[in-house]
This record gives structure tokens, C-alpha cells and sequence, in this order.
């Protein structure tokens, strides 16, 4: 009888040790769980200049700076998104230059700001592979410590798909994968590139396309793209039937 307590007051505490692990495990899935992973892919080939490179690259900073991305943010179940950067050019040329870091308040977003306007440029040519970057975009999904309800990849470039494999097939492999992908054609060199996004490239669940017709628009377009990425459902439907018209 006397040995029964101690073994019954191990039992309750093991249990209750368990218990409270469980709970931090838990806790540690609901920290970390986002309502979209944002891949957004940069391009740094050969046919973007320094300046334009420098446009898109303050079209983000901007876009991250302005309340209504941070809105967007907020009518999502977990009011929190997960974004990470890379540049790409050739089939294996990509350069990640924002780890996955999180946006749920003004601090985080401008965090993120901050560090896009802090990154180099690490690529100047070597081609044009939206099949690579595809295929980097999706192995970078499973690192880091966020899991998003959506995953999507975010694609801006200035020309079509001219080395690596066939652009069809990454495309399809996500999506297969549960991957959407979105993109923003820039159409200062090839004024058809819309139609090569548009029948090649985007793919999944709800994607969209907005061709911007030069650099200079670059930043407005990549602001009303991130609105629609990120946004609940409630909200984000009407959104992209219009964003689909620009």
C-alpha cells in the first residue's frame, strides 16, 4: 500500500509530462502555421538592366511598406503569412535572398521591407529558365519552420522560358504538388510575353497573371498582385476576376 503513492505519483506525473509536451508540440504546429507560403522569384537575367532590376526590387520594398498588403494579411484564419525571395536566371543560377520570415504585423512586414531593400543584386545573365526557378521555388516550401494552408510562387520576369527543361512540365509538377503559381509578365521586351505566362507558365488553384507593360508600372502591379495572393477567400475572388482584366 505505502509504495502504491510514489508509483501512483510517478504515473501522474509522467502523464502530466506528457501532457504538457504534447501541449508545447502543439503549440509549437499552431506557432508555425501560416495561411500561405509566398515564394516570390526575381528575375536577374542578362535582358534586366540595373535599373530595372532597382524597379522591381522597390516595387516589393513598397508593396510590403503599404497598410494594405498588411490588410490583406489580416483577413486570413491565422491573420499571418510566411514570404521568402529569391533571384533566378538560367536553369541553375538562383540565389535566395530572403529566408522565410513572417508578416503579421507592421513590424514583420517591415522587416521584410528592410531586408529586401538591404539584398544585392547576386545575378546579372545566364539565360532565361522559369523552369528552374519553379523547380527551386518548390524545394524551398518544406525548409523553414512555416506550413501554409496555401503554397504559391510567385513569378515575375521579362522573357519566356529558353533553357532548362520544359517550362510545362515544372509547372505541372507542382501543381500536381497542390502548388499554385501566379505571374507578373514584364512586357518591355517581349510584348507577347502575357500569352507565354498565361498558356506556359501559370498553373493551380486560383492563378492569375497581371502583364505589366513596362518597368515603371512594375510596382503598382506587384502591390494589387500581393493584395490577391495573400487575401482570404472572402475577399480575394472578386479581387482576381479584376486583376485577371489589367
Amino acid at each position: 500500500m505505502t509504495r502504491s503513492v510514489p508509483t501512483r505519483r510517478r504515473f501522474n506525473t509522467g502523464a502530466l509530462a506528457a501532457a504538457a509536451s504534447g501541449l508545447a508540440a502543439a503549440q509549437a504546429r499552431a506557432d508555425t502555421n501560416v495561411d500561405l507560403q509566398l515564394v516570390l522569384a526575381v528575375d536577374a537575367s542578362g535582358s534586366v538592366s540595373q535599373y530595372r532590376f532597382e524597379l522591381q526590387k522597390r516595387g516589393y520594398i513598397a508593396a510590403f511598406r503599404d497598410p494594405k498588403v498588411l490588410n490583406a494579411v489580416r483577413t486570413g484564419l491565422s491573420r499571418s503569412i510566411a514570404v521568402t525571395m529569391f533571384q533566378w536566371t538560367g536553369p541553375r543560377l538562383q540565389r535566395e535572398v530572403i529566408p522565410w520570415m513572417i508578416v503579421q504585423d507592421e513590424a514583420s512586414a517591415k522587416a521584410v521591407a528592410d531586408r529586401i531593400e538591404s539584398a544585392p543584386r547576386l545575378l546579372f545573365g545566364g539565360g532565361t529558365s522559369i523552369s528552374g526557378a519553379i523547380d527551386v521555388a518548390m524545394q524551398l516550401f518544406p525548409r523553414g519552420d512555416y506550413r501554409g494552408a496555401r503554397r504559391v510562387i510567385d513569378i515575375s520576369g521579362d522573357g519566356a522560358n529558353t533553357s532548362g527543361r520544359p517550362v510545362t512540365r515544372a509547372r505541372d509538377e507542382a501543381v500536381a504538388a497542390g502548388v499554385t503559381i501566379n505571374g507578373l509578365p514584364i512586357l518591355a521586351v517581349e510584348p507577347d510575353l502575357d500569352e507565354h505566362y498565361r498558356d506556359f507558365v501559370i498553373g493551380g488553384e486560383g492563378a492569375f497573371m497581371i502583364a505589366v507593360d513596362k518597368f515603371e508600372n512594375f510596382a503598382d502591379a506587384v502591390l494589387r498582385k500581393l493584395i490577391a495572393e495573400i487575401a482570404s477567400n472572402d475577399y480575394e475572388g472578386g479581387e482576381r476576376a479584376r486583376l485577371r482584366k489589367l
